[in-house]
């Protein structure tokens, strides 16, 4: 009942995913007509020009489309991925420049395009059909493209718009193998892919994506790709359960990495790697990138903290943040983290020889995507979703831009919205946690967005030693459990400490988790709130 479900139809189907429960590929609109054209280009050997985006749900969608395409039997499929930082954002023309140097007869976009006027109509110019697969908010016009398959299309009869871009190739894929007879396992064996790229967009783990990844997983854990396998190896997860939280912080960021600061082809070609040998290489430089990224996060993370810390910004119901010189590729890990700690919108706009690069991200109460539609005077372009968007823009529309969004954001959010909410699943008596109930809490995984872990509550929980900082802001507590002592930790919650004593019992707000150490494994409270108790 909690989650929205009223009926044991709804909820078994919720506890109980099967592919069967996934619409069929025709559902999508244009989806048929992508597939014939498709089908006849690989049946000419037509070149076809595959165009991602340079995020993980891009690569991956590329990277299956591309799979399937030659399992298909074509000889001639181009990959593509634009470089964030000088190709920018979309299919554009870079994208058409090099489609027409490959020589290609069709383009397929994924995870782009369905905002591409401009380059499609360049693309139709030189004789070249383009199909974009997308699931990005239309603009006020759509493109003169072959197909368009997109959930989100206005007239698209898809049951499910959440969809990620991978969910669209993938059913694209499912319709391709009918139309060529071939097995249906051709597309299944890619749902590794498809659950690597739906959790690290961030789509709502919900109807048809918790199916796919709840599917894709678990072929994750055992996946025959030599690029994904690499990529578990060198981020520590070998021999370790992948659950949505390790894939989302830590496999996505590592492929994330090549597109923030380096070539998101790099992040490509690893998922396309066919050797051992060759995708160890990438996987070890990728490491290596994301080390990188990681120090550039946390000084570009200092300087938007201390411009929301200034007397201008007090008052804000919105974050417009900028700097000369911050690095295009991780002010939207950045705006993430500002919304985290602030409870508001934020777009971080990264200048370099006059122009802003944008990166926005939302609170559940605001639609990103919507409010920047009312100041898009402003930008020379912008698109994303309701939670994410990026935009370009003149860097001198930057004073009028902090204002109209502020603005924006007044007219549609309260001061209530922007308070930050502890929402609590259940009250449980501490006699009650332990391993069964972990055991009956993993039914509802995949945990993430649209389907969070579910919040526990306990009250009058007594400490049996004093409570211990842990790392630089960790707050570390062990606590009477029925079955022994159960620890329990909060990040960035040790100035808590001198509050709490063992003579007292504590209120816990957490979510039941196991730790794995040094191949020990057990039972953990991830405290989200701690009071001493009234009882």
């Amino acid at each position: 009942m909690a989650r929205g479900y009223r009926d044991v139809e709804a909820a078994k189907r919720f506890l109980r995913p099967r592919l069967e429960q996934v619409s069929a590929p025709e559902t999508l609109r244009d989806l048929l007509r992508a597939v014939a054209r498709i089908a006849d280009a690989v049946r000419a050997q037509e070149t076809i020009f595959v165009h991602g985006d340079y995020d993980v749900d891009g690569m991956s969608s590329t990277a299956l489309l591309v799979r399937v395409l030659r399992g298909l039997g074509a000889q001639h499929v181009v990959p593509f991925v634009p470089n964030r930082l000088t190709d920018g954002y979309d299919l554009g023309s870079a994208g058409v420049e090099a489609a027409q140097r490959a020589g290609a007869t069709l383009v397929v976009t994924c995870d782009c395009g369905t905002s591409a006027r401009e380059a499609v109509d360049a693309l139709n110019a030189a004789r070249i059909d383009v199909i974009i697969t997308d699931h990005h908010l239309p603009g006020h016009a759509l493109p003169a493209s072959y197909a368009i398959c997109n959930p989100r299309h206005p007239a698209c009869p898809s049951p499910d718009k959440d969809l990620a871009a991978v969910g669209v190739a993938y059913k694209l894929a499912l319709a391709l193998c009918d139309a060529f007879g071939v097995s249906p396992a051709l597309a299944h064996r890619q749902l590794d892919l498809v659950a690597l790229a739906t959790i690290a967009d961030v789509a709502p783990l919900r109807g048809e994506n918790r199916v796919l990844v709840r599917y894709g997983l678990k072929l994750l854990a055992e996946t025959t790709h030599a690029g994904l396998r690499a990529l578990i190896r060198s981020s520590g997860l070998e021999g370790k359960a992948l659950t949505a939280g390790r894939v989302g912080f830590v496999l996505a960021p590592r492929l994330n990495a090549a597109g923030r600061i380096a070539d998101a082809k790099l992040g490509l070609q690893l998922l396309l790697a066919e050797r051992d040998d060759e995708a160890n290489v990438i996987a070890r430089e990728l490491e290596e990138l994301n080390q990188a990224r990681q120090a550039l996060d946390r000084t570009v993370l200092d300087d938007a903290l201390r411009q929301v810390d200034a007397a201008a910004a007090q008052d804000r119901y919105a974050y417009v943040l900028s700097r000369d010189g911050w690095h295009a590729g991780v002010i939207g890990i950045v705006a993430s983290r500002i919304v985290e700690q602030t409870a508001r919108p934020a777009v971080l706009v990264a200048v370099q020889d006059g122009i802003g690069k944008g990166s926005g991200r939302s609170i559940g109460a605001f639609d990103l995507h919507g409010a920047l539609g009312e100041c898009s005077s402003l930008f020379q372009r912008f698109g994303g979703h309701r939670a994410a968007a990026g935009l370009t823009m003149d860097a001198r529309q930057l004073p009028a831009f902090v204002e109209r969004f502020d603005e924006v954001a007044r007219d549609r959010l309260t001061a209530q919205d922007l308070v930050p909410e502890l929402r609590v699943d259940l009250d449980v008596p501490i006699d009650s946690v332990g391993e069964s109930l972990e055991k009956m809490i993993r039914h509802f995984e995949p945990f993430g967005m649209g389907n969070p872990s579910p919040m526990l509550r306990t009250t009058g929980v007594r400490l049996v030693a004093p409570p211990r900082r842990v790392g630089t802001d960790g707050l570390k507590l062990a606590v009477d459990g029925s079955d022994g002592v159960l620890e329990a930790i909060g990040w960035g919650m040790a100035a808590l400490a001198p509050s709490l004593d063992v003579s007292r019992p504590v209120d816990l707000a957490y979510r039941l988790e196991r730790d794995e150490y040094r191949g020990v494994s057990r039972l953990q409270l991830r405290v989200a709130g701690v009071r001493p108790s009234a009882e």
